[in-house]
């Protein structure tokens, strides 16, 4: 067997039994098991909560697993292909069974760093806010563009997103917006994302064509479910309600349903509108500070490892994470791993993989690092 193909073959063989040592194998495999014999149990769906913590936690282990079995089928068939292309000298079907191993080596790299997402609220789903700079109408439809960058990052990778609040521009793109992202490790990956993003590029809504510059943050938390208790005085909290003012009931309802909580000990705000009634909204805006209460005792954690965790603490303008340049040239820089592509279009349409991957490893990495000192 060639060289080349001998090489891609050990580096895939080496990220397949790295992967099973994080999983502990044989234990995760038995684990599997147990779970779904629990979901087959009709008792189980007596409580929707457990039912649902179960149903998560066999999904996500599911599947771990059969990305390691899927790896490990497809080395084997890609490298009886290369070997058998290589016995027949047909150069044709020896190229294509390389680019199958090369496949191969980037589905175990991402495997790799999903592997990383270990953390307590890694797996679950995730609360997105954008909020646009100061700027007024390009800075909000920076934001929309940022809004529907992460839409479609999470719709690409099987996730649904749904609007809970949403503060449209006067003349385009919006002010504010809180989405909730569903999909297995959602919070994992997006994650990496909190900070400032900054916008270069020539003006639409300027006449004379030019360049401007225009700043939003975003801000990720993890949607907490039941099984972690966070305890909230409600004394602690304000309540207000008032008019949804969505686009034009696009993702909102405009009606006086919306209400918005403030959690006086530490100033948070969440808030909510897209459901019909007030006792909807209230439920989820609850949730949803439960969720920021729990981010912010994560920080506090990771401020104790001396984590790198900088633009999520501190989220100013001058703390962008990533450079978004469409003028005078082309190029998206993240600021934080030095990873940079002038393909900015394939990022503005939701190909981030590159850029999240890199701030999760590195994220890791400092974390390990600080921890192990």
């Amino acid at each position: 067997m060639r060289a080349d193909v001998e090489a891609a073959k050990a580096d895939i063989e080496q990220s397949i039994e790295l992967l099973r040592r994080r999983l502990d194998w044989d234990p995760a495999l038995r684990k599997l098991d147990e779970l779904n014999a629990r979901v087959e149990d009709p008792t189980l769906w007596n409580n929707a909560d457990e039912a649902q913590a179960v149903s998560r936690e066999r999904s996500r282990l599911a599947a771990q697993i059969e990305a390691v079995n899927s790896l490990a089928n497809g080395l084997e068939d890609a490298v009886g292909y290369a070997e058998m292309a290589d016995e027949e000298g047909d150069e044709a079907s020896l190229d294509e069974a390389r680019a199958q191993l090369q496949a191969l080596k980037e589905r175990a790299g991402r495997a790799e760093l999903e592997a990383l997402l270990s953390g307590e609220a890694d797996g679950n789903d995730a609360f997105v806010e954008i909020n646009s700079g100061a700027g007024g109408t390009e800075s909000n439809d920076w934001a929309g563009m940022l809004l529907r960058m992460y839409s479609r990052w999470a719709q690409a990778h099987g996730m649904t997103v749904d609007f809970l609040e949403e503060t449209t521009g006067e003349q385009a793109g919006i002010k504010s917006v809180t989405l909730q992202v569903k999909g297995t490790n959602a919070y994992g990956w997006l994650k990496t994302e909190a900070g400032v993003h900054r916008l270069v590029r020539i003006s639409p809504f300027d006449s004379a064509a030019k360049r401007h510059t225009s700043f939003a943050s975003v801000w990720v938390y993890p949607v907490v479910d039941d099984t972690i208790e966070i305890e909230i005085n409600p004394a602690d909290v304000r309540t207000d309600t008032y008019r949804a003012s969505g686009s034009g009931g696009q993702h909102v309802n405009k009606t006086d349903s919306a209400v918005r909580l403030t959690h006086i000990p530490t100033g948070i705000a969440v808030a909510c509108q897209n459901q019909r009634s007030q006792h909807q909204n209230r439920d989820q805006a609850w949730k949803m500070l439960k969720a920021r209460l729990y981010e912010l005792e994560l920080e506090k954690r990771e401020a104790a490892q001396q984590a790198i965790e900088d633009q999520k603490t501190d989220i100013g303008w001058g703390h962008q994470i990533r450079s978004y340049v469409l003028q005078p040239y082309q190029m998206v820089k993240d600021l934080r791993t030095e990873v940079e592509t002038s393909d900015t279009q394939g990022v503005l349409d939701g190909d981030l993989d590159e850029f999240m991957g890199a701030a999760l490893a590195q994220r890791v990495g400092a974390t390990r690092d600080a921890t192990e000192g």
